[in-house]
């Protein structure tokens, strides 16, 4: 089972990737993979920023390249939509890349 410090080290590796292939920046993680309270059943909640002109194709795209890569399954939550009464615990769960 893939841990935080395993999942943080795939993210930085596929970085430039990411941002050429599907106009997005990967911020990091959060929730139970951040926390290190992941269990068989857990998915990774991966913070994003997708660029201005990044469509829906490189938001499904991603989802799917990371599913493919982490071997698990992925959230991605773009950081300009999280609601405001949970950002700040969203944001202080965050480990960044």
């Amino acid at each position: 089972m893939k841990n935080k410090l395993s999942i943080l080290k795939i993210l930085t590796d596929l970085k430039e990737e990411i941002e050429s292939k599907y106009n997005a920046t990967i911020k990091g993680i959060f929730g139970s993979y951040a926390r290190e309270e992941e269990n068989e059943n857990s998915d990774i909640d991966i913070l994003v920023d997708f660029h201005e002109e990044a469509d829906l194709f490189d938001v499904s795209g991603l989802a799917l390249f990371l599913r493919e890569k982490l071997n698990l399954k992925v959230d991605l939550i773009p950081e300009d939509s999280i609601r405001e009464e949970i950002k700040d615990y969203i944001l202080k769960d965050t480990v960044y890349i």
